[in-house]
């Protein structure tokens, strides 16, 4: 009996361990998610409704920590650099995914190779804008005023190699239009100076452009979408004004950092489909001016690989670089 039971005790001991190696889970503890912007803005609603929405389907808070800095570059490298365990999420941007690999040559992270990709989230459409005192009615109004008088006009946008900086550059290739470019640091700086005619046009988000169109102070001309916004259905699209094929805009998706196990990628996956497919979550999508557009993480990689060279080509033609 005496060694039966020493058998049965050895038994035990070496399985104790074992039984204590194994992982609760996914997820037992809070899970923080990395927005690279500020606090206030649609981005961090944005973040703070999909936070809410998961935390429901995951069963623990989902955090949002506000990390802005660098165009999306000190939230972004944090998550990257961060334990790939789930626990540290990023709402990134397309800046973070295709604009800064474009224009820097020595990124702290790779848009591939750093993070594994949960989904797309949605999209946010940006806008062509005139100050009135121009009388500039179209695309094509714009395209012809600026080659009959080259040094008449200027655009702003709020910053250099941001969003509105490619698209504006785009749309200057594709029309012909002839307009020099003023950075500002921020939406609120370059729309005041065009409400000021300090600029004539710009180009920005729809979401900070709206309350001043609806209010009269600038023209909206054209949105670089590829279909006509709800919040501006009788402004046509870049494409809609003889330019077709023309799109750009900024877009969201959530990230995890590399190498994220494959059971835990899954059941962010899933919980992402159902929170960012919800009618209420898309209800408030709209009411933020952001475009719903969900998409799983393969249309991520897919999206950022048919982007990419795109925008490395318009950042060499004119001359876009970090600064």
């Amino acid at each position: 009996m005496k060694p039966l039971l020493a058998c049965v005790g050895l038994t035990m001991a070496l399985c104790a361990p074992h039984a204590g190696a194994q992982s609760s889970p996914y997820p037992d503890k809070p899970i923080r998610l990395i927005v690279p912007f500020a606090a206030g803005g649609a981005t961090d609603v944005l973040g703070r409704l999909l936070a809410v929405g998961l935390g429901q389907k995951l069963g623990q808070s989902v955090v949002v920590e506000n990390k802005p800095g660098a165009s999306t570059i000190v939230g972004a490298t944090q998550v990257a650099r961060s334990a790939p365990d789930g626990y540290t999420l990023l709402l990134a941007a397309s800046t973070t995914l295709t604009l800064n690999p474009a224009i820097r040559s020595n990124l702290a992270y790779d848009p591939i190779k750093s993070f594994t990709p949960i989904g797309l989230v949605a999209d946010m459409s940006l806008v062509l804008v005139a100050n009135p005192d121009t009388h500039l009615n179209s695309v094509k109004d714009l395209a012809t005023q600026s080659q009959a008088q080259p040094d008449k006009f200027s655009y702003g946008s709020f910053g250099s190699g941001s969003s509105v900086h490619f698209g504006a550059e785009m749309l200057k290739s594709t029309a012909g239009i002839r307009m020099v470019h003023v950075p500002f640091n921020g939406s609120a700086p370059s729309l005041t100076a065009l409400v000021g005619g300090q600029v004539q046009v710009a180009v920005d988000t729809v979401v900070a452009s709206l309350p001043l169109i609806k209010a009269g102070k600038i023209k909206p001309l054209a949105v670089l979408s590829a279909q006509r916004l709800p919040a501006l259905p009788q402004v046509p699209t870049v494409a809609e004004s003889g330019y077709p094929g023309f799109q750009m805009g900024t877009w969201f998706a959530l990230m995890a950092p590399a190498g994220l196990p494959a059971p835990v990628q899954q059941k962010l996956e899933k919980a992402l489909a159902e929170v960012a497919t919800a009618p209420a979550t898309q209800a408030r999508m709209v009411e933020l001016a952001l475009t719903p557009a969900y998409g799983n993480g393969a249309a991520v990689q897919a999206r950022v690989e048919r982007e990419l060279p795109g925008m490395r080509a318009v950042a060499a033609r004119a001359e876009i670089r970090a600064e």
